[in-house]
């Protein structure tokens, strides 16, 4: 029996990220190039498919040389910083943040005062988790990264307390982080800002590497979702792979397998989970030749 190769159909781009792309294409159908503030998405593939039309990678120590251009803002958002830099050289910016971002950027703002103390869950150093960050000037704000150290926070239950999370991280995470906190400060408001597009995706991705033989999930190095989802279907089925190009798949590994899963996260293209695709069904044929 000829083993089948099926694309997940939770995979690829989420709508946030096709919005950016879609806006830095558009733009490029029409100009030489464009500059992006740091990796449009966290995919090598789909920024040197980018980089080919003329997206020009930039970083913020790049923006006051940049004086009367054009720059892409990412669907990762900015701190307000990133606009003042660029109104005060004259720099015009195509913003392309995720809406859901840009909502969670607004709430986290809106309570800023110096009697408030904020947890972030999220990555340090993320491009989201800057922008975030950026909104913050008054209040007392935490950023961790698991529930272990939100134990070791010095917060004051007296103070009012607000939990928000990076928009990409696994629902799990974010009640194990929950509970922590409600153990320190049982007063503590929860803010539930997870992307569903993201997080909606986990129950379809562990039913789809349950039924599959072998796993591979395509998504970039630099990818936070890319892990987070990736450990979904590592759970689910051992026999799980992360790869950022075709050519890492190694043969071994498909070996005995009828049933060869593509997933990816949601900052990789549809086109390169196809090319995964055809690779592997590629080498299934030299294998049975």
């Amino acid at each position: 029996m000829k083993p089948v190769v099926t694309i997940s159909s939770a995979s690829g781009f989420c709508f946030g990220v096709v919005y950016a792309v879609e806006m830095a294409e558009a733009y490029l159908a029409g100009h030489p190039y464009l500059y992006c503030l740091g990796d449009i998405v966290h995919n090598d593939e789909e920024v040197r498919r980018l980089q080919a039309k003329g997206l020009r990678i930039i970083t913020h120590a790049d923006l006051p040389r940049l004086a009367g251009e054009t720059v892409l803002i990412r669907a990762h958002g900015e701190p307000p910083e990133t606009y003042e830099t660029a109104l005060k050289h004259n720099i015009r910016l195509l913003d392309a943040s995720c809406p859901v971002v840009l909502k969670l950027q607004n709430r986290i703002r809106e309570i800023d005062a110096p009697e408030n103390q904020i947890v972030l869950l999220g990555t340090l150093g993320h491009p989201e988790v800057v922008g975030l960050v950026g909104q913050i000037h008054q209040a007392a704000l935490f950023v961790v990264s698991s529930p272990e150290e939100v134990e070791k926070l010095p917060l004051d239950p007296s103070r009012p307390t607000y939990l928000f999370s990076q928009t990409t991280k696994a629902p799990a995470l974010f009640q194990g982080v929950v509970e922590k906190l409600l153990e320190k400060v049982p007063t503590a408001l929860i803010a539930d800002t997870l992307c569903r597009q993201v997080s909606n995706r986990e129950p379809h991705l562990k039913a789809f590497a349950e039924s599959q033989d072998v796993i591979l999930f395509v998504a970039g190095q630099k990818s936070s979702n890319g892990k987070a989802l990736f450990s979904v279907c590592k759970a689910a089925n051992p026999r799980s792979y992360y790869i950022s190009s075709p050519e890492e798949v190694q043969v071994e590994w498909l070996k005995s397998a009828q049933r060869i899963g593509i997933a990816g996260a949601t900052s990789t293209p549809q086109w390169l989970m196809e090319r995964v695709k055809a690779h592997v069904e590629s080498l299934l044929a030299c294998v049975e030749a």
